[in-house]
């Protein structure tokens, strides 16, 4: 039954499915899902650094869009509206939960774990993948202002026109928060490596 409706919410623009998920076809809103789901999710998981909060958080933000699809009124790009209440759902939850701690330790082997190596040329590989987690720990220990304004710019790609729009701050302020959000990464990834260098 769900293949035989499938060309047919295939077929709807995104207008189209606007409007009519607005009446309350349930179809339109799987149309909207599917356009938006990947977008959304990634979102969620680049501000929160976990994968099953990003699940439930982006099915938190269709469900906003469920309950709140009719005070669309267009003055802005469906997209940016969306991602805009994916922000909002994502900064309450960690207002109410508070910032994550990933522990760093959890990801590196002990000695009689970790393999042989010869002397000589340093395993890039590895120090990529410990350079990418002590990234994605500095990032998720950012305030979540700053957080969200980082991963909307920096690694989303929006300009801060479209950020001030989406988190409703100015222009001005995303400038500050995401200056403040380097600065804070820089001195997060510095205190990690002399953390680090200091370990026997």
């Amino acid at each position: 039954m769900t293949d035989a409706k499938k060309p047919q919410g295939d077929r709807l623009s995104e207008a189209e499915a606007i409007e009519r998920a607005k009446q309350g076809e349930a179809e339109s809103f799987e149309v909207l899902y599917h356009l938006h789901k990947r977008r959304v999710y990634s979102l969620c998981l680049r501000m929160t650094a976990n994968t099953a909060e990003a699940e439930d958080l982006t099915q938190e933000a269709f469900l906003q869009l469920f309950r709140k699809i009719a005070t669309f009124r267009g003055e802005s790009a469906f997209s940016t509206w969306l991602h805009r209440m994916a922000v909002n759902v994502v900064l309450m939850h960690l207002r109410k939960k508070g910032l994550p701690v990933v522990p760093l330790e959890d990801t590196i082997e002990s000695e009689e774990e970790a393999p042989r190596k010869e002397l000589g040329a340093p395993d890039a590989q590895l120090a990529g993948s410990v350079d990418r987690l002590q990234l994605e720990r500095a990032i998720a220990n950012l305030p979540p202002g700053y957080r969200s304004v980082f991963v909307l710019h920096d690694v989303e790609g929006y300009e801060h026109n479209e950020i001030a729009a989406m988190v409703g701050c100015s222009i001005g302020n995303s400038k500050s928060q995401l200056h403040k959000a380097r600065m804070k990464l820089r001195e997060l990834l510095k205190t990690s490596r002399a953390e680090k260098a200091g370990r026997p």
